[in-house]
């Protein structure tokens, strides 16, 4: 096995993590930087982000405003501190991004633009179009290649964290090319690997993004926190699920029913279609479980009308979107309505950081959607995400620098190496009755029938012990390609592992919050229980599953209040 030593190595390549090398570099130019990734860089899932970037930009705005507005879309389960730091930073990185070359669209007078976006009070989302997260990738990517201390690993895929006396040394990855396993040491580790959602079926999600970092942090004895929360987007194109961007409503779309009723009225009055995430999805459920959805052959949907917006409007600010939806959905939205549901779309749980990125395990840091900074909370606003990862992914270099500036390389030990070696020699050689689409498939039909929008305690007991008996039939799973070029037969393997444990922590978090908050929904318990619940959840890996503890919310100016919008 060779060894590869960098001073640090960033696993991800999106938002995140190419933020966070410009950040490291900028730190310290004489550092040894990898990033590491099992697609190229401009493949993340980021490049999928569309609707814009939440930032206080205009005098009328103001800092406490945002911040107020990411608690209470967060159900007040966020950190206060951690959202005040938040909210303080994004304007910084819009203009850093613009200076790098992000064609961010304007106005009359030629400031950048802002759109609203659901449950912000103020329009502050910063948009390039409707692609946003793509145009801020090429120019972060862009400004990463400029620098010579950075390395690439692009296809590469990492399969497990090494830590020794509670320190990361470092990990061990796939060549992808070759399909040989390598080990790699450093000071200092960065986690940007993205979310989870693709446990569920219908999602927004990329194929590729399936939660590595976030089970190699579990496995490896850091804590997942609120992974009980998943937010799930009101506007998944139907039948493939693709991201409708919340900009649709944001440049005024209105959402109808089969009685072409603007149905959100009754739910959020104020804010209509410019409700949380949470709100809509919960409206737009409800409206198809009465049976005031309309019917199609995928079944009940929502009308998603932007056609009195225009043609010159829809192709100035959502072209992209025009051109999913003629693509991928069958319809032209100038001329009629595009077919939508909600899709699980974001984790708003994950690592357990701090806000200085920092996990339990010294020299891991965590930030994006991998990491769980508690920003969130129980509910993110449309247009945080992104902000999230350009602002912890900068704090997450810096910190890195700073811990590998004074740190030294480890040995990583061998016996961990050869354990690995052997752990993916064994799922590689097994020759048993299963196969990996078979319990996949399983796995989401599971999340998506009984850990939805709408969840019981009986569904999520039962859900949990069909989790578990597809992790026992994991261990029968027959991987058909036995050589090592390009196996994508044993990657998928590897990420279906991945995700089982995740779907394993998802259920078992929910099952004991016995109350309704953000896109956590119980039926049998549909009122916000601050005396009981206002904490956060932890879940520790042990050989019997998550092990649970609980730790308080982090609140500075706004106790929680009624919830409506």
């Amino acid at each position: 096995m060779e060894k590869y030593s960098h001073d640090i190595i960033i696993v991800g390549a999106g938002l995140a993590g190419l933020r966070a090398a410009v950040a490291a570099a900028e730190v310290d130019s004489k550092l040894d930087i990898a990033v590491l990734s099992k697609q190229h860089p401009l493949r993340s899932h980021s490049v999928c982000a569309q609707g814009g970037t939440a930032a206080v930009m205009r005098e009328k705005d103001s800092y406490d405003l945002h911040a107020y507005d990411t608690v209470k879309g967060a159900d007040f389960l966020a950190d206060q501190d951690v959202a005040e730091f938040f909210v303080r930073q994004v304007p910084k990185e819009i203009v850093l991004t613009e200076h790098w070359g992000c064609p961010w669209s304007r106005n009359a007078d030629g400031r950048i633009d802002q759109r609203p976006f659901g449950g912000h009070t103020f329009p502050r989302a910063c948009f390039a179009a409707d692609m946003t997260g793509f145009l801020e990738m090429h120019a972060i990517y862009g400004k990463v290649t400029s620098y010579k201390n950075i390395r690439f690993y692009d296809e590469w895929f990492a399969t497990s964290l090494i830590v020794e006396d509670k320190t990361a040394v470092g990990l061990t990855a796939i060549e992808m090319k070759t399909g040989e396993m390598q080990a790699f040491r450093a000071k200092s580790i960065i986690m940007a690997t993205g979310g989870h959602e693709r446990i569920y079926e219908f999602t927004t999600f990329s194929h590729s993004t399936t939660g590595d970092g976030m089970a190699m942090a579990y496995r490896a004895g850091a804590p997942l926190e609120d992974m009980e929360f998943v937010q799930f987007h009101p506007t998944g194109l139907v039948p493939p699920g693709v991201l409708i961007t919340e900009g649709a409503r944001g440049e005024g779309g209105y959402l109808l029913n089969a009685n072409g009723e603007r149905f959100m009225k009754k739910y959020a009055p104020e804010k209509m279609e410019l409700a949380p995430r949470d709100v809509i999805s919960r409206a737009e459920q409800t409206e198809m479980l009465e049976g005031r959805g309309l019917q199609g052959p995928y079944g009940s949907y929502i009308a998603l009308d932007l056609r009195h917006l225009g043609e010159e409007k829809i192709n100035e600010r959502l072209p992209l979107i025009r051109d999913v939806a003629i693509k991928l959905g069958g319809v032209d939205p100038v001329k009629e309505p595009i077919p939508i549901r909600p899709a699980a779309h974001y984790s708003m749980g994950g690592i357990k950081a701090n806000v200085k990125t920092e996990t339990s395990i010294a020299g891991l840091y965590a930030a994006g959607e991998c990491s769980c900074i508690s920003v969130h909370g129980a509910n993110r606003l449309g247009c945080n995400s992104t902000a999230d990862c350009l602002v912890f992914g900068t704090v997450a270099g810096e910190e890195a620098t700073k811990h590998a500036s004074s740190s030294s390389l480890h040995e990583v030990p061998q016996q961990m190496l050869a354990a690995e070696e052997n752990r993916i020699h064994e799922i590689i050689s097994r020759n048993g009755n299963e196969r990996v689409p078979a319990i996949r498939d399983e796995m989401r039909q599971i999340m998506d029938e009984k850990v939805w929008i709408y969840r019981n305690g009986l569904q999520l007991e039962t859900a949990l012990k069909e989790i578990r008996q597809l992790k026992s039939r994991f261990r029968n799973v027959k991987i058909e390609d036995k050589g090592k070029p390009f196996n994508t037969g044993l990657l998928e393997t590897l990420q279906l592992d991945f995700m089982l444990d995740l779907a394993e922590v998802t259920i078992a978090c929910a099952l004991p919050r016995t109350e309704s908050r953000g896109a956590h929904s119980r039926t049998d318990y549909p009122k916000r229980d601050d005396q009981n619940w206002l904490k956060h959840t932890l879940a520790y890996c042990t050989r019997d599953g998550p092990r649970l503890e609980y730790m308080p919310v982090t609140i500075t100016k706004w106790p929680p209040v009624a919830r409506t919008y």
